[in-house]
């Protein structure tokens, strides 16, 4: 059984740290709301394309857009994949903080590791995202 409680004081200060990667936490999952939302636009438009048939010369013309959704869904796919990755990180910063404020030991190094992770794969996550977005608006779709 552990001899010492956190005091109120701890835990305050330790709730404050944490507030911050929360807010990233909660902007992480709206990012992923977003991307997700993409890449079922993208998914509703591909199904829509392999349903025209061969034979319909007339919108035949419009399957010339699956390569470039496909390239699209792999990078918004990417995205979505680091953005999961940061927030996983983030979530393990909050219990790590926690954890290490009722036990007493010094965490300030695998938290700052920890939030570099989760800041890093947002990056990753973001930079997919443009280029996902810049081939959405560099190459228009063929709607007829």
């Amino acid at each position: 059984m552990l001899s010492d409680t956190p005091s109120v004081s701890q835990l305050s200060h330790v709730i404050s740290q944490a507030a911050a990667p929360a807010f990233l936490l909660g902007a992480l999952a709206a990012f992923i709301a977003v991307l997700i939302s993409r890449l079922n636009r993208i998914i509703d438009r591909t199904i829509y394309l392999n349903g025209i048939p061969d034979e319909d010369t007339a919108r035949s013309r419009l399957k010339a857009d699956l390569p470039r959704l496909i390239r699209r869904a792999a990078m918004l796919n990417r995205a979505i994949f680091w953005s999961v990755v940061g927030s996983i990180s983030i979530s393990i910063l909050i219990v790590v903080a926690f954890v290490s404020a009722f036990f007493q030991i010094a965490h300030e190094r695998g938290v700052a590791i920890l939030f570099i992770v989760s800041v890093a794969a947002f990056m990753v996550s973001l930079v997919d995202f443009a280029r996902e977005v810049r081939i959405a608006l560099s190459e228009f779709d063929h709607y007829g």
